[in-house]
């Protein structure tokens, strides 16, 4: 390996939107009708970036390092399984350069979390908060997402390893 290596890794997560479930986007509680559904609480932008930190680091996947048919994993902390990868990346020898991602959503606007959202990844990471960014993205009212069925994030995550 180089002295000084960088890696990028991308995420990817889809949930569908049910009701009596929180809606939750990286570990914050946006008040709405309906939240993911999911084995774990569904939060879809802390299962992108554990993807997008694994992927980088060939490290694994999110399915498998919380496998959703493990009972372990049942209606686990979200920001608990990417303390979890953290770790894992972390002992591995990688850091975290930046995350910058893309929540996928009719309704709720993202907008007026963002930076909430943006410090509880940050603060479940140990980085600092310039290291991350949020974009909120519609549908354009096609597809499950347009017509408020689902909720996907898109994750971007560039290590370090030297």
């Amino acid at each position: 390996m180089n002295e000084y290596s960088l890696r990028i890794g991308i995420g990817r997560d889809l949930h569908r939107l049910v009701e009596e479930r929180r809606f939750l986007i990286g570990g914050v509680h946006i008040p709405f009708n309906k939240g993911e559904a999911g084995h774990s609480d569904g939060d879809v932008l802390c299962h992108a970036l554990i993807d997008a930190m694994l992927g980088a680091s060939g490290l694994g996947d999110v399915g498998e390092l919380f496998p959703p048919s493990s009972p372990q994993w049942k209606d686990a902390n979200s920001l608990d399984l990417l303390a979890i990868a953290n770790k894992k990346l972390k002992d591995a020898g990688w850091q975290i350069i930046n995350i910058d991602s893309v929540i996928e959503c009719e309704a709720p606007k993202i907008l007026p979390y963002r930076n909430e959202i943006r410090a509880s990844i940050a603060a479940a990471l140990g980085i600092d908060l310039e290291r991350v960014f949020i974009k909120g993205k519609t549908a354009e009212a096609l597809g499950d997402i347009g017509s408020g069925n689902a909720v996907a994030a898109n994750v971007v995550c560039l290590l370090t390893k030297n």
